[in-house]
């Protein structure tokens, strides 16, 4: 590993390159980026260039040693043996001396030419500022990439209520400083769509500007499907450590109003005289069972983990970052009353329904009451222990501004 030499320009940006066997294509890349240095000493920004070997096993460390011969801003690191993607980007970061970081990968995709873009639109205030594929700019991504792509961005943007366009891009310029509230990070080629995920949940300032893209030369090491599986679980796993209750609850909000629909039909069903249901009705009746109860237990599932892991992000949440409900005011506030009613209800139409057969109805038109009026009663018993619990985990939540404003009482002498 070299030293590079101090520049005299007021910042610095450091460019980390993480590259795994890329003989034939880390020259021209590390030209390309060398090119764009004239533009950054113009903007103040002096370059700093880090390759990370990432284990190579050609003559990529190699070919960049010579450069490191010449080019006083360029830098080696090597792995041995090979750590991953994100492993190598961490590295860079942590030996990188800039006060801005960036990335991009080895094989020629990404063109260092919209560094000088990038690196404004951070000098201008944003935190992070990614190289969008999926903003207009010419692309020559693959169609099942680009299919993949289309599914991360909404997936963050349902997740995170931002709109992210591109969130698995490989060329990003962001401020030394956001790091802090970026990590953790993964280690594998799942780095990127885990940063942007946790970049626009931390209440970062996230731009995207349009960058065309070319697809590289050679196999890619990219999976679509092993990869893509594991894009899916890390996006989903860090949203819900910031918002459980916009996935969980998302899902069992619609699970639950299927089932409530089929519910409703079937009651009207059978205020209507038809009482045989038969094998469709029947299997109704377990759907809406089904549906309605795993429905509920996953929007209140959501909404305690809202509360549980607020506990443990105090900041976010006095900045009005952490835990957007869904309803606004959030509906388990109303649990309470609802569980209340919905315990009555089912009380209610469970000791008619059995005065009714023992006055001497048939069974035949009293099984759904019955059924309906235990469902009631589940709910209603549900509802009340989840309203309890989570307006425990809102005091405890509180605890600490309350112990402030205790601490902190005025009064008069």
């Amino acid at each position: 590993m070299t030293t590079c030499a101090e520049t005299a320009q007021t910042s610095t940006l450091s460019v980390i390159i993480p590259a795994y066997n890329e003989e034939d294509a880390i020259a021209e890349c590390l030209d390309r980026v060398l090119a764009v240095r004239p533009a950054l000493t113009d903007m103040g920004l002096g370059l700093e260039l880090i390759v990370v070997d990432d284990g190579s096993q050609d003559r990529t460390a190699e070919i960049v040693r010579g450069y490191v011969a010449r080019e006083e801003c360029v830098r080696l690191v090597c792995h041995n043996p090979n750590r991953g993607y994100g492993a190598a980007l961490k590295t860079g970061f942590a030996v990188g001396r800039g006060e801005l970081l960036a990335f991009l990968d080895a094989d020629g995709t990404y063109p260092p030419a919209s560094l000088p873009d990038l690196c404004r639109e951070v000098l201008n205030g944003a935190d992070v500022v990614v190289g969008s594929r999926r903003s207009g700019a010419e692309s020559g991504m693959p169609l099942v990439r680009k299919i993949g792509n289309f599914i991360w961005s909404n997936l963050v943007t349902v997740l995170s209520g931002r709109r992210v366009l591109d969130p698995a891009s490989g060329m990003r310029v962001f401020k030394r400083e956001a790091l802090d509230r970026l990590y953790p990070l993964p280690d594998g080629l799942n780095f990127t769509p885990v940063m942007s995920t946790r970049a626009v949940h931390e209440g970062l300032t996230f731009v995207e500007i349009p960058m065309p893209y070319e697809e590289r030369r050679g196999h890619s090491k990219l999976s679509v499907v092993r990869d893509g599986f594991r894009f899916l679980q890390t996006i989903i796993w860090t949203a819900l450590l910031y918002n459980p209750a916009r996935l969980l609850g998302g899902i069992g909000f619609g699970l639950f109003v299927v089932g409530a629909l089929i519910a409703l039909v079937l009651v009207l069903m059978r205020l209507s005289g038809i009482d045989q249901l038969g094998p469709l009705g029947v299997g109704g009746v377990f759907l809406a069972m089904l549906l309605s109860l795993v429905g509920f237990d996953l929007f209140a599932l959501g909404a305690t983990f809202n509360y549980l892991v607020a506990l443990f992000n105090r900041d976010l949440v006095q900045k009005g970052l952490f835990g957007r409900p869904i309803f606004d005011p959030p509906l388990d506030r109303h649990f309470g009353w609802m569980g209340l009613v919905s315990l009555a209800g089912g009380l209610a139409v469970g000791v008619a329904s059995l005065v009714l057969g023992a006055s001497g109805w048939d069974i035949e038109r009293l099984w759904l009451y019955l059924l309906a009026g235990a469902m009631g009663i589940i709910m209603g018993i549900q509802l009340v222990i989840f309203w309890t619990l989570m307006r425990v985990l809102e005091e405890l939540s509180k605890r600490d501004q309350a112990i402030q404003a205790d601490l902190e009482c005025e009064y008069d002498a």
